[in-house]
């Protein structure tokens, strides 16, 4: 499975918690290395382009920075 959809998946079963980089790292790599929190902004920024087009950045995912990141609870 891409890591950008497990990342999708990760954050939107866990809707409106912070989940935090490590927590990412063992549900998604397998392993929470420190070295792999880079990594995990690439991704981050990637998976937010396509879902958070243009102005909309932060509409859907919060970075919490030094902690991790929330997906959050939008109504329709």
């Amino acid at each position: 499975m891409p890591i950008e959809y497990s990342l999708l998946c990760l954050l939107a079963r866990n809707a409106g918690r912070v989940l935090t980089y490590s927590y990412i790292l063992d549900h998604v790599w397998k392993s929470s290395v420190e070295g792999d929190v880079a990594s995990l902004r690439v991704y981050m920024a990637s998976l937010r382009k396509k879902i958070e087009p243009g102005s909309d950045r932060g509409k859907y995912i919060q970075t919490h920075i030094g902690i991790g990141y929330r997906m959050l609870l939008v109504s329709a």
